[in-house]
Order: structure tokens, then C-alpha cells, then sequence
């Protein structure tokens, strides 16, 4: 059998091993060194932010970010069912509700139009902020995500949040390397937040990392990650905190891997470019793709197929030793999040039906995606 064609791993084939031998020859090893600090210094000037901060993971970026800008229980957050879970937990850890809004079908994203109708038809604002007619509680925030690398619609999103005085924290975790009209995913909202586990296009093996441009915000992102310890050397904590630091291991690896991200987009593109190319043979799929004010990293190429397909051409194509998977579970549809409020889902069922993503490493060769595309003209009994 042919070898397997993993969906999404690292490519490690930089500075890796120079820097990590480096913090092992050094002994900063731990929450503290130069690579924590230079990989901090150097997301926040390559997505093109003012302050980064540096987190164990992505859904601690996320969670920080949620309590900094005011999130707090029995509050709610405006979040897409279409997403990976960590949004949603994130906003459960502060003790929130997330109400979820429906996406659209083209970039699977959150559907600023239906997030307008929502906030116009569904709240009422009064003295205290945007109140939800349905619930009862006030909604403080709006957390968007960028599903599979391409971004939201962020100024008609942001300036709908303006507009009703509500924070954006931006999930790009998937989206490091992306544009919304030029501007780097990460620096167009209130806070940004990234995830660098083993999947993304780059990793620390794990990983995170906010961006701001408000150092009020970093300094209170700052302080919660290292156990709220407002004078280190007297252990003088003054409120919750949490041990959200990241490693100076990891951050080594992560500026290793920074060093090769625009090497890695571009081979992404034109991966994605020879998929679109090949898989347009075939009138049964289609490949999601970046609309004209976007410019996605790919970070999963993602097919859209009937929906009676979708399962049976999944099992077919991990036969043929490829790697593919659905998207994830509709948050409103886990039992944990059954009983929160949705709103116009309809297009976010209909989508979710019909997408597989397929392999999209970086070591992804020529061959690799001409037998994915083979394989796939071969369920569909194409010549």
C-alpha cells in the first residue's frame, strides 16, 4: 500500500535544533528567556501589532483575552457553531454563554449580515449594554474565527461592534500568514489570538500567542498568564491567575519556524492552486476558495461534495491510505452546548454536510496531490 498522506503535520527543517540546543546549553528552559521574548516581538511585528504576548496554547490566548476585555459569568459571546471547540470552551471558563450565529456557505466564516439581523431584531440595548431579548443577559463580546485559514468579513464585522460597543477577539488561530484587504488576520480587532499546535502551519508543539495594539489589554493579558503575581520576588498575587506561560523550549522552536512561514505560504498557494486546478475535472467537488478581499493561507484545503458523498468518499480515500477528515462537530449540536441559543443555521447544517478536508503539509509534494485528485476522480468513477 502506498505511504500515507498525513492531513496537516510540521515541517521542521530550519533552526530547530540550533535554538533548541540553545536554550539546553543555556538552561532557560522554563517560562522565562530570550526566545519567549524575541518570539513575542517577532508575531506581534510580523502580523503587525504593537504587543504580543505569549501563551501555553491557543485556547489560553483565547480565554485571557475573553477575561481582559470584561467577559465575565453569565455574560454572552457572539460566536460561530461553525469552529473548532476551544472558542466556546474558552468563553465557558469565564463562566459565558456563547450564543452562536450561522456562517456562510462560500468561506464557512460567520455571516456578518446574519450577525447584523441578530443584533438588530434579537437585542435591545438599555443603560447597562446590548441586551438579549430572548435570555435576558448582556452581550460583551464578539469572537469571530477564521475557519481553515481564510478570514471573516472584519470591517463590516468590526464596524458593526463599533457601532454597539463590543470587543472582537479575533480566533486566528488557523490563519497565521492570512490578509483581510492587506492587513495580516491578528491585528484587525481588539485582540488577536494564535494557536502553534503541531497541526498549524507553524508549531512549538504547542503554543499561543495574543496581539494587541492596546498595552492595557497586554499588561492585563500579561499578568493573569503568570498567576496574577504583581511582585514576582515577594510572590505578592492579587487576584486569580492562571500558569498560561509558554516555555522558552517552545518559543525557540516557534522562531525557528517563524523564519520559514513566508517560504511555507507560498508553497501552500501553490499547493492549493494545483488542487483547484486538478479537482475543476471533476463537476462533483469543488474547493473552497479565497474570496476577492482575502488572501487565505490554506491552511487545510477543504472540498465541498454532495452530502450523501461526504462520508462514503472519506472512507474511500483513508482506504487508499489518505489522510482526510470532516469538520468538526456544530458547537449547538454538542451536549454540553445543546441548550444555547442559535440563530439562523441553516446554511452552517448545510455546509457542514458536504466538507472534507484533504492533505495539506508543507512536505505535501506534486505526486502526493495528483494521486489524491486520481483517487478522488477514481470514487467517482472518472476516467
Amino acid at each position: 500500500m502506498r505511504e500515507l498522506i498525513p492531513l496537516s503535520i510540521p515541517h521542521l527543517a530550519g533552526n530547530e535544533w540550533n535554538y533548541l540546543k540553545d536554550c539546553l546549553d543555556s538552561g532557560w528552559v522554563s517560562s522565562v528567556g530570550s526566545y519567549v521574548d524575541r518570539f513575542e516581538q517577532r508575531v506581534s511585528e510580523y502580523v503587525g501589532t504593537e504587543f504580543g504576548v505569549a501563551t501555553v496554547n491557543g485556547t489560553a490566548a483565547l480565554h485571557l483575552s475573553l477575561l481582559a476585555c470584561g467577559v465575565r459569568p453569565d455574560d454572552e459571546v457572539i460566536v460561530p457553531a461553525f469552529t473548532f471547540i476551544a472558542p466556546v470552551n474558552a468563553i465557558r471558563y469565564c463562566g459565558a454563554n456563547p450564543v452562536f450565529i450561522g456562517s456562510e456557505s462560500k468561506t464557512m466564516n460567520l455571516d456578518v449580515q446574519k450577525l447584523q439581523e441578530f443584533l438588530e431584531q434579537e437585542c435591545i440595548q438599555d443603560q447597562a449594554g446590548l441586551k438579549n431579548r430572548q435570555t435576558g443577559r448582556y452581550i460583551k463580546a464578539i469572537l469571530p474565527v477564521h475557519i481553515f485559514g481564510h478570514p471573516v468579513d472584519m470591517s463590516s464585522l468590526v464596524a458593526l461592534a463599533e457601532k454597539y460597543q463590543l470587543p472582537v477577539i479575533e480566533d486566528a488561530s488557523e490563519s497565521l500568514g492570512a490578509e483581510y484587504r492587506g492587513k495580516k488576520t491578528g491585528s484587525l480587532a481588539t485582540v488577536g489570538c494564535f494557536s502553534f499546535n503541531g497541526n498549524k502551519i507553524i508549531t512549538c508543539g504547542g503554543g499561543g500567542m495574543v496581539t494587541t495594539n492596546h498595552e492595557s489589554l497586554a499588561r492585563r493579558i500579561r499578568h493573569l498568564s503568570t498567576q496574577a503575581n504583581s511582585i514576582p520576588f515577594e510572590y505578592a498575587h492579587d487576584e486569580v491567575g492562571y500558569n498560561y506561560r509558554l516555555t522558552n523550549i517552545q518559543a525557540a522552536l516557534g522562531v525557528a519556524q517563524l523564519e520559514q512561514l513566508d517560504t511555507f505560504l507560498k508553497i501552500k498557494r501553490k499547493n492549493a492552486e494545483l488542487y483547484r486546478q486538478l479537482l475543476s475535472e471533476i463537476p462533483q467537488v469543488e474547493l473552497a476558495w479565497e474570496e476577492p478581499w482575502a488572501k487565505s493561507n490554506f491552511w487545510l484545503c477543504t472540498l465541498l461534495v454532495p452530502s450523501a458523498d461526504r462520508k462514503p468518499l472519506m472512507k474511500f480515500l483513508l482506504a487508499e491510505n489518505i489522510q482526510v477528515r470532516p469538520a468538526w462537530k456544530l458547537m449547538h449540536t454538542l451536549p454540553m452546548y445543546q441548550s444555547c441559543q442559535t440563530y439562523r443555521l441553516e446554511e452552517t447544517e448545510a455546509v457542514f454536510e458536504r466538507c472534507i478536508s484533504i492533505p495539506s503539509s508543507v512536505q505535501l509534494t506534486e505526486e502526493d496531490i495528483r494521486f489524491v485528485v486520481k483517487s478522488i476522480q477514481s470514487y467517482f468513477n472518472l476516467p
